[in-house]
């Protein structure tokens, strides 16, 4: 774990400094769009060489926190609908603790990773509409456990809320509008990762010995981010973070 790379090199204490206020801006920019910044720790923590098994329960930690935030910022602003996310979550939950638990080596977790950043990077990058206000349906149930439980597995299996595969579903599909869909993904994404987390700790029981300043970075940027991003255009930051994502991709996946 990181307590052992880090006894064994002092020297990265400037780098993990570095790498908790790169969080933190990570933390601003996702809370402020409803995301709580999952895939923007792993992949700083990828260009930083943090050892792979110490990324997902990291990126899982930060994600309930930020999480909490932009969820009490969306339910509280009215920016919620509870029919549009019981049946994802119904089925999300329970796969998300077996994607968890499972340890993958640290080669196919990378490469894994790699492809989930890059999708994610497509979700930022591709065109939206957002003056969208069909008035939405509610999802099939059926349908909706299916696909929660799709997304559960992939999220606990990468460390990701799944909200980023959740929030163009539920537009795509006329299940929520542009605004509520980002507060559905972002209680989503909260239950997700604690459960996520949960499983992910039941095999991996020690976490970083710099968490705490982890911590405290992105609990800064989330509250930055949740005051001020209704002031912030949405899609300057997503692109911004699409190509992020796709550097931080490619390198995991081994392009350079």
């Amino acid at each position: 774990m990181l307590e052992e790379t880090s006894q064994d090199m002092p020297h990265l204490l400037d780098p993990m400094l570095a790498l908790a206020l790169l969080m933190g801006i990570g933390a601003a920019l996702y809370s402020s769009v409803g995301h709580a910044g999952a895939s923007a720790y792993i992949a700083l923590m990828a260009l930083f060489s943090m050892p792979a098994a110490a990324m997902r329960p990291t990126a899982l930690v930060l994600n309930v926190i930020v999480a909490s935030l932009t969820s009490w910022r969306y339910v509280s602003a009215g920016q919620f609908r509870f029919a549009s996310l019981w049946p994802f979550l119904a089925g999300a939950v329970p796969m998300a603790f077996v994607g968890g638990a499972i340890q993958l080596p640290g080669h196919t977790y990378r490469q894994l990773v790699g492809v989930i950043l890059l999708i994610s990077a497509i979700r930022f990058l591709w065109p939206q509409d957002q003056g969208d206000e069909r008035k939405p349906r509610d999802p099939p149930v059926l349908a909706g456990v299916l696909c929660g439980a799709g997304i559960g597995f992939l999220a606990g299996l990468t460390g990701t809320g799944g909200g980023i595969f959740l929030s163009p579903l539920l537009i795509f599909m006329a299940w929520a509008t542009v605004r509520e869909a980002s507060g559905v993904a972002a209680v989503f994404i909260l239950c997700n990762s604690i459960a996520g987390l949960a499983g992910n700790l039941s095999v991996v029981r020690s976490l970083p010995a710099e968490l705490p300043m982890f911590i405290g970075a992105v609990i800064a940027g989330g509250l930055l981010g949740a005051s001020i991003g209704i002031r912030l255009p949405p899609q300057t930051i997503l692109k911004a973070l699409g190509v992020v994502l796709i550097i931080a991709g490619l390198k995991l996946i081994g392009v350079y």
